[in-house]
């Protein structure tokens, strides 16, 4: 006769083994001081400050490199990338960027089209390039500071194309 591999008659001889509740004593603080490291450190990178909130309150900014805080939540980092060089692309968006650059290929000429001041349409693509000089007042005094930028952006374009005739967008009120 068949024996079945799945025979239950054997767990019932299972047994855990045996824990020295002395060993398991150790394994709790380990645990706790290596969460209690993770949450100390954190590291900002070169073109980064990194904005500390204590309890939600804004303390200090953290320069580049290693740094500490307090841990278990009671402080938290944002970092903001000061030093780079940001873009904002209007019409258009960069999938890859390189030196065969590939674009994306829905059409946003709900942003891009305009109309001019001659009441004709002109499809307007353009970039913009910024630099974030206070993190402070990028994270807290402004409300999404980048659809913010992007929408004044969007706006102040809208009303010098609208101020123009179609010739001048093309030609001459390009730049």
């Amino acid at each position: 006769m068949d024996q079945n591999p799945f025979d239950l008659s054997d767990f019932k001889k299972f047994r855990p083994p045996d824990i020295n509740p002395k060993k398991l004593i150790w394994i709790i603080p380990v645990i706790v001081a290596i969460i209690l490291i993770y949450s100390v450190w954190f590291t900002v990178s070169t073109e980064e400050v990194g904005v500390v909130l204590r309890f939600g309150k804004f303390t200090r900014v953290a320069e580049p490199g290693a740094n500490f805080k307090l841990p278990f939540g009671i402080e938290t980092v944002f970092k903001v990338p000061v030093k780079r060089q940001l873009k904002l692309e209007f019409g258009f968006r960069t999938k890859t960027p390189g030196v065969r650059t590939e674009y994306s290929s829905r059409k946003l000429t709900a942003e891009s089209l305009m109309l001019t001041g001659d009441l004709n349409a002109a499809e307007v693509e353009w970039i913009v390039q910024y630099r974030i000089s206070d993190p402070f007042k990028f994270l807290f005094r402004v409300r999404n500071a980048v659809k913010t930028f992007r929408d004044m952006n969007e706006a102040v374009l809208r009303e010098i194309v609208g101020d123009r005739t179609v010739d001048e967008v093309i030609t001459v009120g390009r730049q």
